[in-house]
């Protein structure tokens, strides 16, 4: 350490940041307790032919903890959706499908499937935890007129992931990401994803995210509105049999 300080005294040069340093600061952003919000998620396929859902969501504990009730379109109403993420177990993720009168539990074996048709996975819809990933820092690259650091993340065994890798640009000023290519098993480039927050508060909180399937030519487009933080949600709210209550609010 003595050699540091005489190093940075010397030279005024403070040593770079190593990718795993960035990926702590990212994931110690300071976030909402919780968050509500009503989500338009719009599909088009390769033939520019739109399905959209609205749904309202509710989080905790930085989104390991969420619940999505799909209000429209109708064929839809009632669809619900419930993650729990846990430190030292697997994750629990189940869907209410009451056409079926059936709870439906997603095990860790399909993570890598589509979340309600989307080019969001189940995978991408959870956190990535720190420790189960490697990262290597990039050259650093603007985006859009944005100074971002650039990690190339690689999920470890453990993770368990659909993906080889992503390569991942951050807002250098306010740490939250800018966009993100996701590579398949195979190497291949599968999904491009962009992502826009706004100020709320002390918070960044996201309000859009664009999906770009490369292979199949499929895109999704989320946006985020009525937006609320911090309202005191109370944790028995993500329980199983709440999936079948639609919420008033």
């Amino acid at each position: 350490m003595r050699y540091l300080i005489i190093f940075i005294l010397l030279t005024g040069v403070l040593p770079a940041q190593s990718g795993y340093e960035i990926a702590k600061m990212v994931d110690e952003r300071l976030a909402p307790r919780d968050l509500t919000n009503t989500t338009n998620m719009i599909l088009t396929n390769s033939r520019g032919k739109t399905r959209t859902h609205t749904m309202i969501s509710k989080s905790m504990d930085g989104n390991k903890k969420q619940i999505i009730w799909f209000l429209e379109p109708k064929d839809d109403k009632g669809v619900a959706f419930l993650k729990i993420e846990y430190d030292d177990k697997n994750d629990e993720m189940r869907m209410w499908l009451p056409a079926f009168k059936k709870v439906r539990r997603i095990s860790s074996k399909k993570k890598g499937d589509a979340f309600m048709g989307s080019d969001l996975s189940y995978e991408d819809l959870s956190s990535r935890e720190l420790n189960e990933n490697d990262y290597n820092r990039m050259e650093d690259e603007p985006v859009n007129g944005i100074d971002c650091y650039v990690l190339e993340i690689i999920p470890k065994k453990e993770a368990k992931s659909s993906y080889t890798k992503h390569v991942s640009w951050i807002n250098i000023s306010t740490l939250t990401a800018v966009k993100e290519n996701s590579f398949d098993k195979r190497g291949k480039l599968h999904k491009t994803k962009e992502f826009r927050y706004g100020q709320m508060g002390n918070y960044q909180v996201i309000n859009r995210v664009f999906v770009r399937d490369t292979q199949n030519q499929h895109s999704t487009e989320v946006m985020f509105s009525d937006i609320k933080v911090d309202s005191g949600m109370d944790e028995n709210l993500f329980h199983e049999k709440n999936l079948k209550r639609l919420p008033r609010d």
